[in-house]
């Protein structure tokens, strides 16, 4: 049995802090749930054996209409890895259509994340 549990409360403190501590103060807006001005589609996993975790969030840079879903995976022993789940790009907007491409998006990260807890990812 695998020692991974999804974790459906707030996102982890630490995401925000380790991108952070890598990146720079300001650099992870899409982390901070403070400046959210509504529910994000997010989803976690934290390793109850170890202490690791690993989340797929959206993520955006200049452009924030334009976004993807990455993987931040959090070693035990301190750091963040980001881990890019193929194509998974949307535009963020109130239109059905982009609603439907960001689910569509979220859903092919999340079976990412699920094939690297299970230890299935392609190398």
């Amino acid at each position: 049995m695998s020692a991974w549990r999804r974790y459906d409360s707030p996102l982890l403190p630490a995401f925000h802090e380790r991108f952070e501590e890598r990146w720079g103060k300001g650099s992870a807006p899409f982390l901070d749930p403070e400046v959210q001005d509504q529910p994000m589609p997010r989803a976690q996993w934290i390793n109850i054996d170890t202490g690791a975790a690993l989340a797929v969030v959206p993520i955006w840079a200049d452009d924030d209409a334009h976004r993807t879903f990455a993987m931040f995976y959090l070693p035990p022993a301190g750091g963040i890895w980001l881990l890019r789940p193929g194509v998974t790009g949307y535009v963020e907007s109130h239109h059905l259509e982009d609603i439907a491409l960001r689910n569509d998006a979220f859903t092919k990260a999340v079976g990412h994340a699920r094939a690297f807890i299970a230890g299935t990812v392609d190398r």
